[in-house]
């Protein structure tokens, strides 16, 4: 227990969710002892520390400390890593098909259960705050046994900083399947069945509110604008996906919504120059009269910045596109005339991913949707 709380400890700084220490930061930045010895000593190398052509005390200062953080971190990690392991080959010998041991504290959530391999398909392993994977009926799993395998899954309270510090408001997930030997299985699941998984946010983290949009005091003549137009930099090194929530203080209205990546989005009689659209229909509002609509991390690598517009249909556009179901994603409400918002609306934008990390501690995403 006590080193996972040292993993939690070290990452919180890493990953923005606490301060760094002053004892850490001083210990960081001073002079090692063989400093004139050693001449490959990255203490010294002021080029892995700097920002770009800024080398001033207080960046080199940072960043070397952010340095020295990490290398810790990836320290404590495999002793995490390795501790686990050899509680997992102590606890896997006692436990026969059906029994399962438990450890469950707010520094992490290990879970070990013994099933038998047939069981294992279709299998919904089930952890804290919601955080489960839903295995699927066909699945590659690399093992010779045909009796039993144990099923290992964690969850630690603050993902890894890794090289990606926008895994901070996150869990994260792991499951992992050991053989009668206490050896780790490979497990894959074919394209077109794939494993899903749910990973909680961190709940300490408040929702921010969303923005009202006074559209009503747009005079969308002057400039003949069909669309209110928002802009979104999705600039990232590695996928995320884009969500929208939209609530009208109206909800009895209907919207189209158009969106286009790396320019504006233009739909009129004469140009369709957008990547995706969508159409708010009030029978699709659900308890919470929010409008909700997500891109995915499929679309956006590549991409720097997503522009996205919106509108208020018209009573006859709704009739035609939200009344008469037969026309519902047939086409689009096409106009040349400029926006007419009789309600305003509430926005918040969100991004995500879905990441894994790897042997040497960094972030990917191939394979995750």
């Amino acid at each position: 227990t006590v080193t996972v709380k040292r993993l939690k400890a070290v990452n919180g700084p890493l990953q923005g969710r606490t301060s760094t220490l002053d004892l850490d930061y001083s210990r960081a930045n001073m002079v090692p002892t063989d400093y004139d010895t050693d001449l490959e000593s990255a203490w010294s190398n002021l080029n892995l520390f700097s920002d770009g052509n800024d080398f001033s005390t207080e960046t080199i200062e940072k960043n070397r400390n952010i340095y020295y953080q990490k290398q810790l971190a990836n320290q404590i990690n495999s002793q995490v890593t390795e501790m686990i392991s050899l509680l997992t080959s102590s606890l896997n010998i006692h436990l026969n098909i059906g029994q399962s041991s438990l450890i469950n504290t707010s520094q992490s959530f290990v879970s070990l259960e013994t099933i038998s391999i047939q069981s294992l398909k279709d299998r919904l392993v089930k952890q804290v705050e919601n955080a489960q994977f839903n295995i699927p009926t066909d699945f590659i799993l690399n093992t010779t046994s045909n009796s039993s395998i144990s099923l290992r899954s964690r969850v630690d309270p603050l993902a890894s900083y890794g090289n990606f510090q926008n895994t901070n408001l996150s869990r994260s997930i792991s499951l992992s399947i050991i053989d009668q030997n206490g050896n780790e299985v490979s497990f894959a699941a074919h394209q077109n069945n794939p494993i899903q998984l749910i990973i909680p946010r961190d709940p300490n983290v408040l929702i921010p509110s969303m923005y009202l949009q006074n559209v009503t005091l747009i005079n969308s003549t002057l400039n003949n604008l069909l669309f209110n137009y928002h802009y979104i930099n999705i600039t990232t090194s590695l996928p995320i996906s884009v969500h929208f929530e939209i609530h009208s203080l109206n909800t009895n209205l209907a919207y189209l919504f158009i969106y286009k990546f790396d320019q504006t989005p233009l739909l009129n009689s004469s140009t369709n120059l957008i990547d995706g659209s969508t159409l708010f229909c009030p029978f699709n509002l659900i308890n919470d009269d929010i409008y909700r609509y997500f891109i995915d991390n499929q679309q956006t690598p590549t991409h720097q910045s997503l522009i996205f517009g919106i509108r208020e249909l018209n009573s006859t556009e709704m009739n035609n596109y939200c009344l008469n179901s037969s026309s519902i994603n047939m086409s689009l409400p096409i106009t040349d005339k400029p926006f007419n918002f009789t309600s305003n609306y509430e926005l918040r934008i969100y991004t995500s991913g879905c990441y894994y990390l790897d042997e040497n501690n960094n972030w990917k995403s191939d394979g995750l949707i």
